[in-house]
């Protein structure tokens, strides 16, 4: 059984390319809202849902969230892949820095993993909303999942790392 995100299209999230924007517990500018720090958001819950999800090659959408929690599983794997040759927590610093830095494709894009997940921007200013809404959100991903991938002593953790050869929804990855 996959699991699914709990936010159910909650009223007044506003949405772009059909994915809702939804909240997050950031410090990193972007156009998500604030979200309470004591709260659960939607990097929460794709992190602690990746290892048990990351096995399932189909993925039964019951609400737009559901489309957010698959990128965002798509993007552990992926960063999960990179931090794979990293032994020390600076060195998977680094390679999480250069894969936030590296170009994000919208839906109807080359390079977009899942077309026809998402809707294709109605326009540009609806493109660069949602480009830099999943900018934000990869970034923010990226530093909790350095979290949990290293040990505090900044050893690789391998309950992590071993989940980097899993291929999510049958995907090849970069």
């Amino acid at each position: 059984q996959v699991y699914h995100s709990s936010f159910v299209d909650e009223e007044g999230i506003s949405k772009a390319c059909g994915c809702p924007l939804l909240p997050l517990k950031s410090h990193i500018r972007g156009p998500a809202p604030v979200s309470e720090q004591d709260t659960t958001d939607i990097v929460d819950e794709a992190i602690t849902f990746f290892r048990a999800n990351v096995f399932f090659k189909n993925f039964d959408i019951k609400s737009s969230s559901d489309k957010l929690l698959i990128y965002l599983t798509l993007y552990i794997n992926i960063a999960l892949k990179r931090l794979e040759g990293c032994r020390t927590l600076a060195e998977g610093t680094k390679a999480i820095i250069n894969l936030g830095l590296e170009n994000v494709p919208v839906p109807g894009e080359t390079g977009f993993p899942f077309p026809g997940l998402f809707s294709a921007p109605q326009s540009q200013k609806e493109a660069e909303l949602f480009r830099n809404y999943l900018k934000q959100i990869r970034e923010e991903t990226s530093g909790r999942l350095l979290s949990v991938a290293y040990r505090p002593n900044g050893t690789p953790n391998k309950w992590w790392s071993a989940f980097s050869k899993r291929k999510f929804m049958n995907m090849v990855l970069p």
